[in-house]
C-alpha cells in the first residue's frame, strides 16, 4: 500500500503538468507588444478601429462552471485603473471569442453571455486610449474560470461590482498583457 501511495504522490505533479496550464492567447494581441490600431478605441482623441481581439483559452481547471472575460488598464490616471471590457456568464464549454465579439450589436457571443458597463459608460469592448504622452499603459486581458453557472448581474452592473463578484467566485485565471501608448 505504501508503494502505491508513494507512486501516486510522485506522479501527481506530472499529471498536472500533462494536463497543461490554464492559458490565454490571441491572434491579434501578443504579450508585451504594442496593441494595433485596429483594437484601439475610436473616441477620446483616438481614432482606432475599436475591434475586440479574438481570444482563445485552454486547459481550464476542473470544476469550471462558467467564464468571465475582462480587459483592464491598471495604469490609467484615474486612481482606480480603467475597465475596457467586461463579460460574464460564458458557458463552461466555451474556449474562444472571435474578433469583434465585443460589439454589443454583433451576435458573436454565446447565448446568455452578458457584456456589462465599462469605464466608458456603456457595455461592450472599448479599446486602449491612454492620455497623450503617458508612458505605455498595460492592458491585462483575463479569462476567469468560475465555480458558478452564472453571475446574478446584468449589463448595467458597475465594473467594481462585477470585479468583486468575479473574484469571489473565481477558481483560476489566465492572463495576457499587452501595451499601448500615444505620442504627445
Amino acid at each position: 500500500m505504501r508503494r502505491v501511495v508513494a507512486l501516486v504522490v510522485t506522479l501527481l505533479p506530472f499529471a498536472a503538468y500533462a494536463a497543461g496550464k490554464f492559458a490565454l492567447e490571441s491572434a491579434e494581441v501578443k504579450p508585451n507588444v504594442k496593441i494595433s490600431d485596429k483594437q484601439v478605441y475610436n473616441g477620446f482623441g483616438c481614432s482606432g478601429g475599436n475591434v475586440s481581439p479574438s481570444l482563445t483559452w485552454s486547459n481550464p481547471p476542473s470544476g469550471t462552471k462558467s467564464f468571465a472575460v475582462t480587459v483592464y488598464d491598471p495604469d490609467a490616471p484615474s486612481g482606480s485603473g480603467w475597465w475596457h471590457w467586461i463579460l460574464f456568464n460564458l458557458p463552461a464549454d466555451a474556449r474562444s471569442l472571435p474578433a469583434g465579439a465585443g460589439d454589443p450589436k454583433a451576435p458573436k457571443l454565446p447565448k446568455g453571455t452578458v457584456q456589462s458597463i465599462t469605464d466608458f459608460g456603456a457595455p461592450g469592448y472599448g479599446g486602449p486610449c491612454p492620455p497623450k504622452g503617458d508612458r505605455p499603459h498595460r492592458y491585462v486581458f483575463t479569462v476567469h474560470a468560475l465555480e458558478v453557472d452564472k453571475l446574478d448581474l446584468d449589463e448595467k452592473s458597475m465594473p467594481a461590482l462585477v470585479g468583486f463578484t468575479i473574484n469571489s467566485n473565481r477558481i483560476d485565471k489566465a492572463t495576457l498583457t499587452s501595451t499601448y501608448s500615444r505620442k504627445p
